[in-house]
């Protein structure tokens, strides 16, 4: 398996074990937001995100998502493009108990605005949070050949 392969692998492992970004639109002046990504495993391409009408990120566009690993090994940065969503059938699929807790009105909620993020390129770090690994770091130990393989600029 490649080392771009694996890297991307891990990526998805990662986020489908903890699906928290930071998502940020291009060029705007306010900072990103905390977002719970809707994941479909037969969708490597786009990601889901609920909202609200009134979100600083409702008008889509380009934009910038960050994710940070559970067990902070993993670390991507990923750039792409917020378009609404409009297909009923996926605002149903993603409808939880911990979504409604969002939304009033419930899934007919006038104000629910599903965006999909459509992925563009990322890049992507593995760090090593070994034993091994946070000794070296903190004892000033040379990490650059280790970190050799463990970083990729992919497209998603």
């Amino acid at each position: 398996m490649s080392t771009e392969t694996d890297i991307r692998d891990r990526f998805w492992t990662q986020l489908s074990q903890s699906p928290f970004l930071m998502v940020g639109l291009n060029g705007a002046s306010g900072h990103s937001l905390p977002m719970t990504a809707q994941l479909d495993p037969d969708a490597n391409h786009a990601f889901w995100f609920y909202t609200s009408r009134d979100n600083r990120l409702a008008p889509g566009g380009p934009a910038m998502a960050q994710f940070a690993a559970k067990d902070h090994d993993l670390f991507a940065c990923i750039a792409g493009t917020l378009v609404t969503e409009t297909d009923p059938a996926l605002i149903d699929r993603y409808w939880s108990k911990e979504v409604e807790a969002w939304y009033p009105g419930g899934r007919n909620d006038p104000n629910l605005l599903m965006l999909r993020f459509d992925l563009g390129t990322a890049e992507i770090w593995r760090a090593d949070m070994s034993l091994t690994g946070v000794f070296k770091q903190l004892f000033g130990g040379d990490v650059t050949e280790e970190m050799k393989g463990k970083h990729a600029e992919i497209s998603l």
